[in-house]
């Protein structure tokens, strides 16, 4: 019994009409679900702080706070961006389907609701859901920080590391989101259009660190499969400045030749010809008393382990 009630899908069900609420638990528990109920938006967010379902089955029309309202504050939580939410109301509209979908649901079932196929429908997302979140979970403990995105540019999944990395450099942006930053959403542009080689970088600076993107594989005929790394430079460069006794951008190129870059990478990251870096490295070379980039990088990745 123990085993079996562990294995046991949890659903919260949205609804603010008791009759709805009661048809609906008890469907769901004869289904071997156990439900979780709220009778309203704002009960529904206040319930999502203390517990995560599996699946959310959420009415849309709904006083004070809709369901619409009450899936676009619920996806704005990093913690719950996965969880899929299944509208369920008398609206069949398209306009009404394709405010659902816009606002985070994975599906829009109308009433009255058919049960079989209502069941079906939860069946189906719960396991899409279970994959996708658990694969998106073990690409993040393994420390990825990857972004897919459709072929009109729009979000389509990313790994939670990726996801906090772009919140917390560009405020008011959340995973939720469908449209990326500006910024970043333009990089990645560059690179689904490039005819050129698959593996190109693009990098986006933003002072204290720099953004990477690489074009990892066209995964579908609309889905591209991106690599996102972050380089804070700013505390690093000074740290090998301080420590090697250089000037500043001899500590910056130091620092992109101990990440394996080429001297046009530095060139173009730094925004200074190849020349210069090349002058650059002949200073930090005699400084470090080495005559070589790959005795220089070690000497530099040895110094930021050093200082963890």
């Amino acid at each position: 019994m123990a085993d079996g009630m562990m294995n046991r899908s949890t659903v919260l069900v949205v609804d603010d009409t008791p009759e709805s609420l009661s048809f609906l638990t008890d469907t769901l528990d004869k289904a071997g679900m156990t439900v979780l109920v709220a009778v309203d938006g704002e009960s529904a967010l206040e319930l999502l702080e203390q517990v995560t379902p599996d699946l959310v089955l959420m009415d849309a029309v709904m006083p004070v706070l809709d369901g619409f309202e009450t899936c676009r504050r619920l996806k704005q939580d990093a913690r719950l961006s996965h969880l899929p939410v299944i509208f369920m109301t008398g609206l069949a509209e398209t306009e009404h389907v394709v405010q659902g979908l816009a606002a985070g649901g994975v599906d829009y079932v109308t009433k009255p609701l058919v049960i079989d196929e209502l069941l079906a429908r939860i069946r189906v997302h719960l396991a899409n859901a279970r994959v996708s979140h658990g694969s998106q979970l073990a690409l993040d403990t393994s420390g990825r920080y990857l972004i897919s995105v459709d072929g009109q540019g729009r979000l389509l999944w990313c790994t939670p590391r990726a996801g906090h990395v772009l919140a917390e450099r560009f405020p008011g942006w959340h995973m939720g989101q469908p449209d990326l930053p500006q910024p970043v959403a333009q990089k990645l542009e560059r690179l689904r259009t490039s005819r050129g080689d698959d593996m190109a970088v693009a990098r986006l600076d933003l002072g204290d660190c720099c953004l990477e993107f690489t074009l990892l594989s066209r995964v579908s005929a609309d889905e591209y499969l991106f690599r996102m790394s972050e380089s804070r430079t700013g505390s690093e460069a000074q740290r090998l400045q301080e420590h090697c006794r250089l000037t500043a951008r001899e500590a910056e190129v130091l620092l992109w030749l101990s990440r394996g870059k080429a001297n046009r990478e530095i060139s173009e990251i730094l925004n200074i010809s190849p020349r210069t870096v090349n002058k650059h490295l002949e200073q930090v070379f005699e400084k470090l008393g080495v005559e070589n980039r790959a005795s220089a990088a070690a000497i530099a990745v040895r110094i930021l382990a050093q200082w963890g």
